[in-house]
């Protein structure tokens, strides 16, 4: 350690892991959240109003009406009564209130260490990244939210994807910040070179399929082909139309991202399995055990990709599908740890 003082640095660690555990359980919830169509339940953002549940039935009306004021409500759910509106609601508000406690539970031990000056700067500069990145979230889950407000009957999937990079971005760097507390290091994650390269681009794969994936929910996109391995009788959507290069970047296309979805898969899977020859080959014992960590997940999150498709988009096999997600990332970021350690 930097310091000699031993309870601070332990205690620094449980705050750390205190915030992941609370930043994973809001990525669950939001995944959730977006999985029940609940987003749009609450359609002001309400920084402190808004701490507090509805307390009696005028209340109750008044947040009822406001959502029967968008299109989601006008177009998909007419006929929705208070009781289910209060499930939708629920869902939203616990996922807003998390980021609440989020932001609290970050912001007042944050300032005790850097006025005890007890934490190296090389520990606690970070923090002020995840203090500004956890700040920065709240305003972008509030754009995400009016993008469904007035056109549209869900919110944009460009937003619902760069709010579910946040997240992953803030849970990644205290997964880092724990990994060099744990083992007494200060080692920078964007130290690139030649031998380390392939396992930060994994990480950056991985990241990438999780964008891919926001898109896929967002746009509901795994509603149109439900079968695998083929998409339907082709390999291939047999309604895509490709007449130009601008049609492979088309962005709003259920089906296009479907399929970049499924294939940057295909292609991660071969790219972890070369890895992992890699590894075995010039006999890398120090990765052995990060790298079957790795494949233990992948495999799981793959199986998991393939049930929630074709049982028509379950909703429990689709968030276990987000949370191994999250679990590929800290185990792929954990390996190029290793590595560099």
């Amino acid at each position: 350690m930097y310091s000699h003082d031993k309870k601070f640095y332990n205690l620094f660690g449980y705050w750390l892991t205190g915030t992941l555990i609370l930043v994973f359980t809001t990525i669950i919830v939001g995944g959730l959240t977006r999985l029940t169509d609940s987003g749009l339940s609450i359609t002001e953002w309400e920084l402190f109003k808004g701490i507090l549940p509805p307390l009696n039935d005028e209340t109750w009306d008044i947040y009822f009406s406001l959502y029967k004021e968008i299109p989601q409500y006008k177009i998909l759910n007419p006929n929705m009564s208070l009781q289910e509106f209060k499930v939708i609601f629920y869902w939203e508000y616990f996922h807003r209130v998390l980021g609440r406690i989020i932001g609290i539970f970050f912001l007042f031990p944050l300032i005790y260490f850097h006025i005890k000056q007890k934490i190296h700067k090389n520990y606690l500069l970070p923090c002020y990244t995840i203090l500004f990145l956890i700040l920065i979230q709240g305003i972008i889950g509030w754009y995400m939210v009016k993008s469904g407000l007035v056109n549209d009957v869900t919110v944009s999937h460009y937003r619902l994807s760069l709010h579910l990079t946040v997240a992953i971005i803030i849970i990644s760097i205290i997964f880092w910040l724990l990994l060099n507390l744990k083992n007494n290091t200060n080692l920078k994650f964007f130290t690139l070179t030649k031998s380390n390269s392939p396992f930060l681009i994994l990480i950056l794969f991985i990241f990438f399929q999780i964008i891919i994936g926001a898109f896929v929910s967002g746009l509901d996109a795994g509603k149109i082909y439900q079968t695998w391995p083929l998409m339907g009788y082709t390999y291939l959507p047999n309604d895509l139309i490709l007449t130009d290069l601008k049609n492979l970047i088309d962005f709003e296309n259920h089906s296009l991202i479907q399929f970049y979805h499924r294939n940057l898969a295909y292609f991660l899977t071969l790219y972890i399995l070369a890895i992992t020859l890699y590894i075995f080959k010039f006999s890398i014992v120090k990765l052995y055990k990060s790298i079957s960590l790795i494949l233990f997940f992948l495999i799981i999150q793959i199986t998991l990709g393939i049930f929630t498709l074709t049982s028509g988009l379950n909703i429990y096999l689709a968030s276990g599908h987000q949370i191994t997600s999250v679990l590929l990332v800290f185990t792929a970021i954990n390996l190029y740890y290793s590595y560099i350690k």
